[in-house]
């Protein structure tokens, strides 16, 4: 009724056979999604510096820009040059939900550091944008 197959299979299975492609630790996987919420953050924090200057602005861009030099086995950031131009209280929200994705991998990744510097980020930008005078003065 059916004819036997005379060629070999296209269709194979992984079992039993090395893989050709490296794979990446659980730890290395949430290093680099950690890197990338706190290099987006620092991109936002540049753009408001740019808006708002301020010490605190500048101590926080340092700090996350040593963070991501850490997890990303000491090279520094690329930094693009930021922009003097938008809406300071929607860069404090897109800011404040970005410290919160890092603050969410910081902890399941145990990385104290980046946890501390992710909340208080949080805190700084959820104060801002509950403080009216700090909106208005970067119109």
């Amino acid at each position: 009724m059916y004819e036997p197959i005379r060629t070999k299979s296209v269709h194979s299975t992984m079992a039993g056979t090395p893989s050709d492609f490296p794979h990446r630790s659980r730890e290395e996987e949430l290093d680099i999604q950690l890197a990338g919420h706190l290099s987006a953050l620092l991109a936002v924090t540049d753009d408001l510096r740019a808006l708002t200057p301020s010490a605190d602005l500048d101590a926080a861009a340092e700090r996350l820009a040593g963070e991501v030099g850490r997890l990303r086995g000491g090279r520094p950031p690329l930094r693009a040059t930021p922009t003097a131009s938008g809406d300071p209280a929607a860069l404090h929200q897109r800011a404040h939900a970005l410290a919160g994705r890092a603050l969410v991998v910081a902890a399941s990744r145990a990385d104290t550091a980046a946890a501390i510097l992710s909340a208080e980020r949080m805190d700084a930008h959820a104060a801002a944008l509950a403080d009216p005078k700090e909106l208005s003065a970067a119109h």
